[in-house]
């Protein structure tokens, strides 16, 4: 997820961090606002859905893929 979150949003990160906890939680926020929170929804992440939820909740659009 680091990944595709880096190569979509690259231009609009100025850092991104990953904070290791323990109990299994997993939360991804942006700007102080929580994009995805596995505590809230009860399940992990589908492929996709953080890239997904950062453009809605934020409102940027991901940098054109290459084909």
């Amino acid at each position: 997820m680091t990944g595709e979150l880096l190569s979509l949003f690259t231009p609009s990160l100025r850092t991104l961090k990953l904070i290791p906890s323990s109990g299994g939680r997993f939360e991804v926020l942006a700007n102080d606002v929580v994009i995805f929170s596995k505590k809230a929804v009860g399940r992990h992440a589908e492929p996709g859905e953080v890239a997904r939820l950062m453009q809605e909740k934020l409102g940027i659009r991901p940098m054109p893929t290459e084909e």
